[in-house]
């Protein structure tokens, strides 16, 4: 449908489907923010949109969902512009060889699939809350079904496989979305 008059932000919007959902609301009228890590592939999605869409609204905007300090500075600069229609919380890692930490020292899949976005989307709050109509999207996995349940060690405790911290982080960004409607 038309997205016109509408913003949104799309999370790892400089691949994969984030790339695909930023395309096509971008195709459809939105004013679109590209929030990405790593900001020349970000531009060069931008410019793949451009080149299809002659009118795109994009921005690159930079974002690290490793990083509480740059989910901060992004959502501070995000409120400043106003509502938001719709953020879509896709970017993430998966199987992550070893026990890496984010820079706020949490397993790095729970950090950024699921921590990143959470605190993100409490930020945005205000921001969502202010269209009549905004939506949160939390792209999840099949393999949130191989975890039985969360750990309480957010993926810092007992035996360590690439495999089992994804699938606990997509678990938790599932129950997320159920919480947060």
């Amino acid at each position: 449908p038309d997205q016109v008059g509408r913003r949104a932000i799309v999370t790892g919007a400089n691949t994969g489907l984030g790339f695909a959902v930023a395309r096509v609301l971008a195709g459809a009228g939105a004013d679109v923010v590209l929030a990405v890590r790593d900001l020349d592939k970000g531009v060069a999605a931008s410019l793949r949109i451009r080149q299809e869409f002659d009118e795109a609204m994009v921005r690159v905007v930079h974002l690290d969902l490793a990083s509480l300090d740059s989910v901060a500075e992004f959502a501070a600069a995000q409120l400043a512009r106003g509502p938001v229609d719709l953020l879509v919380n896709n970017a993430g890692v998966m199987l992550v060889p070893r026990r890496e930490l984010t820079e706020n020292g949490f397993e790095r899949h729970m950090g950024v699939n699921h921590l990143g976005h959470f605190a993100l989307t409490g930020r945005l709050l205000p921001a969502l809350e202010g269209s009549p109509a905004a939506r949160v999207v939390s792209v999840t996995s099949l393999a949130a079904r191989r975890a039985r349940r969360l750990d309480h060690g957010l993926g810092l405790e007992g035996e360590y496989t690439p495999m089992g911290a994804y699938s606990q982080s997509k678990l938790a960004v599932g129950l997320f979305a159920v919480e947060l409607d």
